[in-house]
């Protein structure tokens, strides 16, 4: 993707360098604003500054993040299925609230065509997912597609309903909270990796016909979070067959190797601005381990090593 610069003449404005549709000032002098200036000035920043919208916000990551871009100066659209409950983002200057429920696709297009009439977009964050664990066998069909429409088809839907508005403007990025379990696997988490190697394989393919019009595209993979990922946003599927090893993965999942969502939103806030032509942002220490760990021995063996890890009793026992 081709980054250019651009100067700006006014006579209060530095020279400014443009990286995916950002200016980031350039700084080599100092200029002391007259009265005129300041309010110039003023205005200049205000019709400058940025505009987030993030789908999923009225919890972890999704709201973390909201509250980072808003504390640095940016316009946040918050979207989540029922914003009327919200009671923190909406205290919030500069925060927007509006529903949205992602496997809704009538929905999808109203709240993106009123979000762009308030505001010029510049980051779409598509953060809406949930986890599902249990055997395969274990899984309804409703369950299935659930999954499904929620973490792959959501996220496909509302960045097509975004695609032309940034063709047009010739500038725009998309974020997409995947998970580290879109690099590696676990056992008994197969329509959620399914979900989530989908979304790191369809960005990836994404960035080529994306890039031609200078839009960016980029995966954020966080290990566990702190949040309520093992709350309201995991659903389990029960089958006696597989319950004991169920107990052992849950057993393995140690909280003490979750992130601070705060941690996983500076990621986010990096990613939305470093200016960087870098398709996946690996956040946290346990994912960069874990994935350093299957770089490193390669796919086979990191199979191996992981169904040894966690099943490597069981396995023992059914032989």
């Amino acid at each position: 993707m081709n980054t250019t610069v651009r100067n700006q003449t006014t006579s209060s404005s530095p020279p400014y360098l443009r990286h995916f549709g950002y200016y980031i000032p350039q700084y080599g002098h100092i200029q002391h604003p007259t009265s005129v200036d300041f309010c110039i000035s003023h205005l200049n920043n205000d019709k400058m500054k940025k505009t987030i919208f993030i789908t999923g916000a009225s919890s972890g990551l999704g709201k973390a993040a909201a509250k980072l871009f808003q504390s640095n100066g940016w316009n946040v659209i918050a979207t989540m299925r029922n914003p009327d409950k919200e009671t923190e983002l909406n205290t919030l200057e500069n925060v927007t609230l509006l529903p949205l429920d992602v496997t809704n696709v009538e929905q999808i297009q109203n709240t993106v065509k009123e979000a762009i009439a308030k505001h010029d977009i510049d980051v779409v964050l598509n953060n809406a997912g949930y986890g599902l664990i249990g055997a395969l066998e274990a899984i309804s069909d409703e369950q299935l597609v659930k999954q499904i429409d929620t973490n792959l088809l959501g996220v496909i839907r509302v960045t097509q309903a975004f695609v032309a508005y940034f063709r047009e403007k010739k500038s725009g990025l998309f974020l997409t909270t995947t998970s580290i379990g879109g690099l590696v696997t676990f056992p008994l988490d197969c329509i959620y990796h399914a979900t989530k190697w989908a979304l790191e394989g369809w960005s990836e393919s994404m960035s080529f016909e994306l890039g031609l019009h200078n839009i960016g595209i980029k995966t954020i993979a966080p290990g566990g979070i702190k949040t309520n990922f093992a709350g309201e946003s995991l659903a389990v599927a029960h089958h006696p067959a597989y319950e004991e090893g169920l107990e052992k993965l849950f057993g393995l999942m140690n909280p003490d190797n979750f992130e601070p969502v705060e941690l996983i939103a500076k990621v986010v806030y990096e990613a939305a601005t470093d200016g960087k032509d870098q398709l996946r942002y690996v956040a946290g220490e346990f994912a960069n381990q874990l994935y350093a760990r299957r770089l490193e021995i390669g796919a086979e063996a990191a199979v191996k090593e992981m169904n040894k890890m966690v099943f490597g009793e069981l396995v023992k026992l059914a032989q």
